[in-house]
């Protein structure tokens, strides 16, 4: 990549607060990181996860999202769930609800949404999920996190929320842009090291090398960590070093306030 002389500045988040109390790695994690993606419940977490979580993230200047899911606890909120798209909709307002009542407990604000694991991906491929999701955003916040490449970005874009697209340094992606199945070969990065390459790649270059050797166009504004992952702190800590050893400026990216242009 050229020096232009420009600052690149990137994001980078967590998916934390997913045990029934806020874990020790949870909060190296927030020593590191400049945004957290809260477990809202249905998935995993509890209140008061979500609620020492969201006072940990106030102490330390960490934004703060919801992390929705399908209600699926026991699959960890990978499994797909049928479920109509009235009742998706509803769901994705009570989570918010539930992680922003803990977060008002403590004077701490929850600033946008994120989807968790399969309801993620089916926000990403099915529009009809996609257009569930957002219309389900809109009055309770103006950003949302969404993957490059998914049927949800013009859908978010075209209600006038803030789109933030999202990079995984620890997974692998296929050359369509689709993070790759967790049981096929390179899903899952495991050397600390390359984490932190991939990272620096997706910051620098607006790329990565998909799992069959070609390259992918991946344009970024957050790098997310797997929380739950045992070398998370360890991986939270060298992708920052990796940026910053480049010149990449870690910072969380701009949110729009909560309380203007919203639908009346």
């Amino acid at each position: 990549m050229p020096d232009t002389g420009e600052v690149i500045s990137i994001d980078l988040n967590a998916d934390l607060a997913e045990s029934d109390q806020l874990m020790a790695s949870d909060l190296a994690i927030l020593d590191v990181v400049t945004s957290a993606n809260l477990a809202c419940g249905f998935h995993a977490g509890s209140a008061s996860a979500m609620r020492a979580a969201a006072d940990a993230c106030l102490e330390r200047g960490v934004v703060i999202g919801a992390h929705v899911s399908y209600r699926d606890r026991a699959g960890f909120g990978r499994r797909r769930v049928d479920v109509s798209l009235d009742a998706l909709a509803a769901d994705v307002g009570e989570q918010w609800a539930a992680l922003e009542s803990e977060a008002t407990r403590v004077g701490a604000e929850v600033t946008y949404l994120k989807a968790h694991g399969a309801l993620y991906h089916a926000v990403a491929s099915n529009s009809e999920v996609a257009a569930a999701v957002i219309g389900a955003v809109g009055p309770m916040c103006r950003t949302v996190v969404l993957p490059p490449h998914s049927q949800a970005v013009e859908a978010a874009t075209h209600a006038g929320l803030r789109v933030v697209l999202e990079g995984f340094p620890d997974r692998g992606y296929t050359s369509t842009g689709a993070l790759a199945e967790r049981d096929q070969p390179g899903a899952l990065v495991h050397s600390v090291d390359e984490v932190g390459d991939r990272a620096r790649s997706m910051a620098l270059d607006s790329g990565v090398t998909a799992v069959d050797g070609t390259w992918l166009s991946l344009p970024v504004e957050t790098l997310c960590i797997h929380g739950d992952h045992p070398d998370a702190p360890d991986r939270a800590r060298a992708v920052r070093s990796a940026l910053e050893s480049a010149g990449v400026q870690v910072a969380t990216f701009d949110v729009p306030d909560l309380h203007t242009n919203r639908p009346s």
